[in-house]
């Protein structure tokens, strides 16, 4: 209705927050979800002094961290942003998982596309600074699916871009080991939760035929195919994820 309208905005807080923290954080090489929980976690970031940040740029082009410096750069010129501390405040930081995820050193990776969410449309939108921080992030997650022999992975809620990031990184993970003479990884067990009713297929026994239409649910079939027992539940994703979190507290 907004964008039929001509109505539909752009969101300056979020697009400016989310490429302060990401611009920032790869400064001291950190990925797009550690680079947000930092943030979230001290309430803001530092900015660098620009005239230095143009010093570095000039004095080693080929530097690992030039094109990060380039892009923070143009975008404290274009917005006007000034080195030195931005405070942020955020007053429900202990309800953020990548906050928390920072604050314990747990990996927590973001998997951005480019172009649809409402960051895009924004002056400060930098696909380049966005890429880079997602780039860090699916290395940070392969690195993560090489420790995942006999564990479990929990998929809530993600149609596509969950099987597809962890299609691909455990592509990744098992030809680096099986080119160092290292078996692929095993005796993990996988469990989808989603709205969706599964397409009334059994997933524990394995993968339908191309004549059900359970087959072309990627967010099962993809996961049913990648080594480790498979199990699906239809439930409200929010309802799920809350009964987990009350279920761990009482098991604590």
């Amino acid at each position: 209705m907004g964008v039929a309208g001509g109505h539909f905005g752009t969101w300056h807080e979020t697009a400016s927050t989310i490429h302060l923290a990401v611009m920032a954080g790869a400064l001291d090489g950190l990925g797009y979800g550690r680079a947000l929980g930092r943030l979230i976690h001290d309430d803001g970031v530092t900015l660098p002094d620009p005239a230095e940040l143009a010093r570095l740029i000039a004095a080693d082009p080929a530097d690992p961290l030039t094109a990060a410096r380039a892009d923070l750069l143009r975008a404290m010129r274009e917005q006007g942003w000034v080195g030195g501390r931005v405070e942020i405040t955020h007053r429900w930081k202990h309800a953020s998982i990548l906050a928390e995820a920072y604050r314990h050193g747990v990996p927590a990776t973001v998997h951005p596309g480019i172009g649809y969410d409402i960051i895009s449309n924004h002056p400060v939108f930098s696909g380049s600074a966005l890429g880079r921080g997602g780039e860090w992030d699916f290395k940070l997650f392969g690195g993560s699916a090489d420790g995942l022999d006999g564990g479990v992975v929990l998929s809530v809620g993600s149609a596509i871009m969950g099987p597809q990031v962890f299609e691909k990184s455990l592509s990744c993970v098992n030809n680096i080991r099986l080119g160092a003479a290292r078996p692929a990884v095993s005796g993990h067990t996988i469990y989808v939760v989603d709205l969706q009713d599964g397409g009334g297929w059994d997933w524990s026994q394995g993968e339908p035929p191309k004549t059900n239409p359970a087959y072309y649910l990627r967010f099962c079939k993809s996961y049913s195919r990648m080594g480790g027992a498979m199990q699906y539940v239809q439930c409200d994703n929010a309802a799920f994820i809350h009964h987990l979190l009350h279920a761990l507290r009482r098991a604590a």
